[in-house]
């Protein structure tokens, strides 16, 4: 499967925000954000130019396509999903976003970034509803059940598993059973669930144009 191969840091210092692309490097000094909040290029730190209506909506849908860790067709098909079904385009995209099995997986603490959690995903460390699913974008549906495989609970890979859920804010559509190693999806999630760093909207009049 194709993948992003270059440096993430200019990715966050393209956006100019973190995206916490990198686990728990982006919570430290080395963070590229910290070191050169500037765009990345030969230019150096000259400060960002000023924005155009469209640039503003690229950068949005640049921002939420490296936010959720996905390639441009992906991320297309996904607009396209969205915009097919009922309701408010933007709010469906975001819906589809948050619900994809890796992004879950991340919300949940069970990885320290999205990239991390769709390489567990795709070893297959994970059961819904008592099946295995080794495919990222799965979109879970409340009522089901995420388990961390029997096998893989004592593996090296969610070592200290409780130590570090404690520093994670488990978003409230989601429920963490800690002795049985499963979540529980109570609902899809909301729009006060979103990421709060994307503006659904732009991204809408990006792919309208």
């Amino acid at each position: 499967m194709a993948k992003y191969l270059g440096a993430k840091c200019k990715l966050c210092r393209r956006e100019g925000e973190k995206l916490m692309l990198k686990g728990e490097r982006c919570y430290t000094g080395k963070c590229a954000i910290v070191k050169r909040p500037y765009p990345p290029g030969l230019h150096g730190p000259k400060g960002r130019a000023r924005q155009s209506g469209y640039n503003l909506q690229l950068r949005e849908k640049q921002k939420a396509k490296r936010l959720y860790n996905l390639l441009e067709k992906q991320f297309k098909l996904s607009f396209k999903r969205a915009s097919k079904q009922k309701g408010d385009a933007g709010e469906n995209l975001m819906k589809l976003l948050e619900t994809r099995l890796d992004n879950v997986i991340y919300r949940l603490g069970l990885a320290a970034s999205r990239a991390e959690a769709r390489t567990l995903v795709n070893h297959g460390h994970f059961q819904i509803n008592g099946k295995k699913v080794s495919i990222p974008s799965y979109n879970v549906k409340t009522g089901e059940i995420i388990k961390i495989k029997k096998s893989s609970q004592t593996s090296k890979r969610f070592a200290n598993l409780s130590d570090r859920l404690k520093k994670m804010e488990i978003p409230g559509w989601l429920y963490w059973d800690a002795k049985k190693f499963s979540a529980k999806v109570l609902e899809l999630p909301r729009q006060e669930n979103f990421e709060a760093k994307i503006n659904p909207q732009l991204i809408v009049e990006f792919y309208s144009r």
